[in-house]
C-alpha cells in the first residue's frame, strides 16, 4: 500500500486535536488492528483537557511572533551597544536581549550586549552571568574569548565558583584544547571550596567523546573514584551517547548495563534516544525498533526528539511509509511536529528525490505557522540541486531574500555548490559577495565547491586566487592558536604529513564510512604519538586537505562527500 499524503488545499483545523491534520488523508485505508501482536509505537498518555486543546491552537502564531520580537530585540540593544553615552539602559530590555542573545548561540551579540550591560550604571558583577557566557562560548568554539572573559570577572572582584569553572573547562574542552580543560581542573583542585563535582567531571568526559579521546575516560572515573565523587545519571548518559555516536556499540550497552546496577542512576529519556539515535544513523533499524521496545518496557516513555530520530533514521534507510506511520502516530497521540521535525521530513524526501512530497511538507510548515530557517531552505536548495531544478533553487533565493531568516554559511555552501553544479559561475560569484556582505565566513566547503568548479570550467587564475585565500586565512588560524598557547612547540607540516592525511583519506572513502573516519582522524596525532600537533593547527590542516581532495581522480570524494560533511555538521 502506498502511503498518501493530501494537498494543502486539504487542512483544515480538527475539533479535537490542536494543531493541522495533515498527515495521512481521510480516503486512506486503514489496515485492521491485530490483537496478537503488539504495536511497535507505544506510549503511555492521558487525555488533554478541552481548555488545554484550545490554548494550543495559538501557539504557533505567539512563537512566530515571539521570534520575530527576539531578533528585533537582540538587534536594538545590539546598535546600543556601540554607542558610548547609553548608560541608563531600561535594565529588563538589556537582560533579556543578553540572554536571547546567548540562548541562540551569537556569541559575537552576546559580548557587544554583555559590554553595554557593564556599561549601566546599575550594572552588579554576578558570577551566573559569567557562567551563562562561558558556555556559550565553548559551544561556539571560542576558546580563546572565553580565557579573556575569564579575566575580565576576576579583574571585577569576582571569586569563581564550581559553576564557573566548569564552564571554563567546557570552553576548552569543547574546543579542542583538552590539556587546558585539565589544568583548569587542577586550578579548581587547588581551591578549598570549589572543588570539582561530577557535572564538572561528566563535562569533561564530554569534551573527551567529542574527540575521540576515550582512553581518557577511564582515567577521569578512576580520579572521581578515587576523590569519592559517584556517577550520575547525567555521566552515564553522557558516556553512552558518546560511545553510541563513535559506533562502539559494545561499551555503549556496557555502559547501559552499569548504570543500570547502580542503584542511585536509572535510564531516562536521554538514554533511550541516545540508544536509537546510534543504531538509527548506523543504519541497524532492526537493532533500533528491539532497543526502543526494551525502554518502553523500562517504563520511559519517547518525547518529541524520540520520534525526530525514528523519522531521520527511517527517511535515511529509505523506509518511508514507516516515516509516514511515525507522523501519524504522532498526530494520534497529539505530539505537534515542531520546525526539527519539519526540517528532518523536508531533507529525507528531498534526499531521496522526492520533490512533490518535499515541497508539500514545506507548505504545510508555513500553513501551520512554523517560520523556516536557514536549514529547511538549505534542504530544499540541496533536494533541487539534485533533482536538477536550479530554477526553483532561485524561487527559493527570492523567498529568502524576502524573509528575514538569519542565514549562516551552511546555506550559501549549499546555494554555491547548486549554481555551481548548474555551471552558472557568474551566479555563484554573486553568491559568494553576497555571503561575504552578511558577515558569513566562508569555510572549507565553500573554497573547496568554488575551486571544483573553476577547474571545471578552465578558470585556473580564478581558482589559484581562492587557494591563496584559503591558505592565508588558515595560515593566520594557526597563528592565533600558537600564541594562545606560547609554552607548546611550533610545529612544522610536512609533505608526508600532507601525502599521509590524503592517502587515509583515500583509504576511508573507499571503505565508505566517510564522515566517522573523517572525524576519527582528527585524533590520529594522539593514537600515533609521532608528532605533537594543535588541535586548531590540526583541524586546518584537514581542511586545506579537503581543499586538495577535490583535484584528485577519485570520484567517490568530490562533492558528495562535501555534501554529507556538511550535513552531518548540520545535524549535530
Amino acid at each position: 500500500m502506498e502511503l498518501q499524503f493530501p494537498d494543502v488545499s486539504q487542512l483544515r483545523f480538527s475539533s479535537s486535536c490542536s494543531f493541522l491534520t495533515f498527515f495521512v488523508s481521510s480516503d486512506t485505508p486503514r489496515r485492521p488492528a491485530k490483537k496478537a501482536k503488539p504495536p511497535f509505537l507505544l506510549v503511555n498518555s492521558e487525555k488533554r483537557n478541552s481548555d488545554a486543546l484550545k490554548g494550543l491552537q495559538k501557539e504557533a502564531n505567539k512563537d512566530l511572533s515571539r521570534i520575530l520580537r527576539t531578533e528585533a530585540a537582540v538587534k536594538g540593544i545590539e546598535k546600543k551597544a556601540n554607542s558610548k553615552t547609553a548608560r541608563n539602559l531600561w535594565p529588563k530590555a538589556v537582560l533579556e536581549a543578553l540572554d536571547d542573545a546567548i540562548r541562540n548561540n551569537q556569541w559575537e551579540s552576546a559580548l557587544k550586549i554583555f559590554g553595554l550591560l557593564r556599561k549601566q550604571h546599575w550594572y552588579q558583577p554576578r558570577c551566573q552571568t559569567y557562567t551563562k557566557l562561558l558556555m556559550m562560548l565553548g559551544k561556539c568554539r571560542q576558546p580563546k574569548q572565553a580565557s579573556l572573559l575569564f579575566e575580565f570577572m576576576l579583574s571585577e572582584g569576582l571569586k569563581p565558583t564550581v559553576d564557573v569553572y566548569t564552564s571554563l573547562v567546557s570552553a576548552y574542552g569543547l574546543s579542542g584544547l583538552l590539556d587546558e580543560a585539565f589544568r583548569t581542573l587542577d586550578d579548581m583542585k587547588s581551591v578549598s571550596d570549589c572543588k570539582p563535582d561530577v557535572y564538572t567531571y561528566s563535562i569533561l568526559i564530554k569534551c573527551c567523546t567529542k574527540l575521540h579521546r576515550f582512553d581518557l575516560i577511564d582515567h577521569i572515573l578512576t580520579e572521581m573514584s578515587y576523590l569519592g565523587i559517584r556517577c550520575c545519571t547525567v555521566t552515564y548518559n553522557t558516556i553512552i551517547d558518546g560511545y553510541g555516536k563513535a559506533e562502539m556499540f559494545e561499551l555503549m550497552e556496557s555502559s547501559l548495563m552499569d548504570m543500570i546496577e547502580n542503584s542511585e542512576c536509572l535510564p531516562d529519556i536521554y538514554t533511550l534516544n541516545s540508544f536509537i539515535w546510534a543504531y538509527g544513523n548506523a543504519g541497524q533499524i532492526e537493532k533500533m525498533e528491539e532497543w526502543y521496545d526494551e525502554f518502553q518496557h523500562m517504563g520511559i516513555t519517547p518525547d518529541i526528539k524520540t520520534f525526530n530520530i525514528l523519522i531521520r533514521s527511517y527517511g535515511k534507510a529509505g523506509m518511508y511509509e514507516k516515516m509516514g506511520m511515525v507522523l501519524e502516530f504522532m498526530r494520534k497521540r497529539f505530539f505537534s511536529p515542531t520546525i526539527v521535525t519539519f526540517n528532518i521530513v523536508i531533507e529525507m524526501f528531498g534526499k531521496g528525490g522526492n520533490i512533490k512530497q518535499m515541497e508539500h511538507f514545506f507548505q504545510v510548515m508555513k500553513h501551520q505557522g512554523l517560520k523556516p530557517n536557514s536549514i529547511t531552505y538549505c534542504s530544499l536548495i540541496s533536494g533541487y540541486t539534485k533533482a536538477g531544478l536550479i530554477k526553483r533553487v532561485d524561487s527559493i533565493m527570492r523567498q529568502v531574500e524576502n524573509s528575514d531568516v538569519v542565514l549562516d554559511t551552511p546555506f550559501f555552501n549549499c546555494a554555491i555548490n547548486a549554481y555551481g553544479q548548474s555551471g552558472d559561475v557568474k551566479k555563484m560569484e554573486e553568491i559568494f559577495l553576497t555571503m561575504k556582505e552578511r558577515k558569513c565566513k566562508p569555510d572549507s566547503i565553500t573554497f573547496a565547491t568554488m575551486i571544483e568548479v573553476y577547474n571545471a570550467h578552465g578558470k585556473a587564475k580564478a581558482s589559484q586566487k581562492l587557494e591563496m585565500q584559503l591558505y592565508d586565512r588558515n595560515k593566520n588560524s594557526d597563528m592565533e592558536g600558537q600564541e594562545s598557547r606560547s609554552q607548546k612547540p611550533n610545529m612544522t607540516w610536512t609533505l608526508e604529513m600532507d601525502n599521509y592525511l590524503i592517502e587515509a583519506l583515500v583509504q576511508q572513502v573507499h571503505l565508505g564510512n566517510k564522515i566517522d573516519k573523517l572525524r576519527a582522524l582528527l585524533s590520529w596525532n594522539d593514537q600515533t604519538h609521532t608528532i605533537d600537533v594543535e588541535p586548531e593547527v590540526w583541524n586546518s590542516y584537514v581542511e586545506i586537505t579537503l581543499m586538495m581532495i577535490v583535484r584528485l581522480p577519485h570520484p567517490q570524494m568530490t562533492l558528495m562527500m562535501k555534501l554529507e560533511i556538511l550535513h552531518y555538521d548540520q545535524e549535530q
